[in-house]
């Protein structure tokens, strides 16, 4: 079902599957790692499960359609082709996309100039291939939803396990796991108060001035470009405010002002709001392109009340804010203060990520929190839980950091009889664990864990994220940690197979 013509396939096959074609070793490297990739894809049968899920998605928006008709709601064979191309595709071109780190369009056009990248995607090039573009390759990755991404994950990991899957020649070795947690930081500069209402002032003015483009017009003394100056004008003050005599006084000052201008600017876009609200029949626009500047401004609006008085309570008021009551951007909704106490990042801006690998480095277990999360500790058990329920398989081994030790944990280490390699909080108790031998190796194994999740977020997902709303970040969280796996994999594969041609 790759290509209309078997023959086009096969010889497909048999191209790529060949003797080395080029004496550049990075290429070989490259394509020997993708065809590896191809085949465990193959093996596993994951193409299978986003094939069904595509499939459903489009039958549901024909009966959608059609309802009320009369007319057969069945999938036609083109329509079933099209469905099982477009899974191919997401499915092949996010895991290839991930892996190479690059952006939407970066990567539609390295999609076009290498063959190589379209036999991964399954595009057929013995036509005139017909490549993606980058909006239709970024709509295709967000409709894989974390559910379906999950059960990717778990097909894989079933498989690496399974004897007879063909996945690994040696069955991946799931008896012991090392946690650790990170922030994910969002794509937002420093949150300063400020500076979000330079941000507000920015976003209204740009919708203003694009609904003044279009002939809807209100009366402004000075065009939106001009506001936006005057706020940057006070930014710049408030910024080399504190270098001079009376600081206070004058920060003060600075911010009545910008409140003042916020206020018009409110006001002004609000009038234009209700003009193209009203009569955007009478521009060139549909109805969901004017929703889309719509929202700006409203998106906007609905924050306006907590930016100023953040800002007013630290600035002028003299008092601290809790970090629940924060507004840290007006962009990113989901987005928390984490307090780490690390060396350059003694307070990041973001989300936590639970991460939990086995020996060879595969992550079995992850978990992107949209809230505020909770202590490690508390997490350490409904980690175990989900990997127990993911493979069926005992764990003998579980090893952290102090974080995730306390009282509740080590009973139930005792009652599930696994192994605690986890760190003791206490110091006297932690030098007595170091006499283990288990246990030492155990920590010593942990600390790797650290370098994971630089790879996952330096090479695989981006860290900071680039991807808006907490929904797409944990879409794309989920797809770089798929492509994290099947790259590890793709490694271990030939390794195990030189090593059992060695031994025999």
């Amino acid at each position: 079902f790759f290509f209309k013509q078997k023959t086009a396939y096969e010889i497909k096959e048999c191209d790529w599957s060949s003797d080395v074609c080029s004496s550049d070793l990075e290429y070989n490297t490259e394509r020997e790692l993708l065809i590896t990739i191809d085949e465990i894809i193959r093996q596993s049968g994951l193409e299978k499960i986003a094939m069904a899920y595509f499939l459903d998605v489009a039958q549901v928006n024909k009966m959608i359609t059609l309802f009320g008709t009369g007319k057969s709601i069945r999938l036609t064979e083109k329509e079933s082709t099209r469905a099982k191309d477009d899974a191919i595709l997401a499915l092949r071109a996010s895991i290839l996309r991930k892996r190479l780190k690059l952006s939407l369009r970066k990567f539609a056009l390295a999609l076009s100039h290498s063959d190589l990248y379209k036999w991964f995607c399954r595009i057929n090039r013995f036509v005139t291939p017909k490549v993606p573009g980058k909006s239709h390759l970024g709509d295709l990755e967000n409709m894989l939803p974390v559910a379906v991404i999950k059960q990717l994950e778990i097909q894989l990991l079933r498989s690496a396990a399974d004897k007879t899957s063909g996945v690994l020649y040696e069955p991946a070795d799931f008896s012991q796991y090392y946690l650790d947690s990170t922030c994910i930081m969002a794509n937002i500069h420093f949150p300063v108060d400020w500076l979000l209402l330079r941000d507000s002032t920015r976003t209204m003015m740009k919708a203003v001035h694009r609904i003044r483009k279009l002939g809807l017009k209100n009366r402004m003394p000075f065009e939106p470009n001009e506001y936006i100056s005057k706020m940057n004008k006070l930014c710049m003050q408030m910024t080399f405010a504190k270098r001079k005599k009376d600081s206070k006084r004058n920060r003060k000052a600075i911010l009545r002002k910008m409140k003042k201008l916020l206020k018009k600017v409110a006001k002004h876009a609000m009038k234009h709001f209700e003009l193209l609200d009203g009569n955007w029949e009478t521009v060139c626009l549909s109805r969901p392109q004017a929703e889309q500047i719509l929202r700006q401004i409203s998106n906007v609006m609905e924050k306006l009340a907590g930016v100023v008085k953040c800002a007013h309570e630290r600035i002028i008021g003299q008092r601290r804010v809790a970090n629940k009551d924060k507004l840290l951007s007006i962009y990113e909704e989901d987005v928390h203060v984490i307090v780490r106490h690390k060396s350059g990042a003694e307070v990041e801006f973001g989300n936590t990520l639970l991460l939990t690998e086995q020996d060879d480095g595969l992550i079995v277990d992850w978990k992107l929190f949209c809230d505020q999360a909770p202590a490690d500790s508390r997490l350490l058990k409904n980690s175990h839980r989900r990997i127990a329920k993911k493979l069926g398989i005992n764990v003998k081994l579980i090893a952290g950091d102090r974080g995730f030790d306390s009282k509740a944990n080590q009973i139930y280490f005792e009652e599930e009889k696994i192994f605690n390699a986890v760190a003791p909080r206490n110091p006297q108790q932690l030098r007595q664990r170091l006499e283990e031998e288990r246990f030492r190796q155990g920590q010593k194994r942990r600390s790797q864990t650290e370098a994971r999740i630089s790879i996952l977020s330096h090479c695989f997902c981006g860290n900071p994220m680039r991807q808006k709303g907490f929904e797409h970040r944990e879409i794309h969280m989920g797809l770089s940690v798929l492509s994290h796996n099947l790259w590890v994999l793709a490694r271990m594969k030939p390794a195990q197979q030189a090593r059992l041609k060695q031994a025999a």
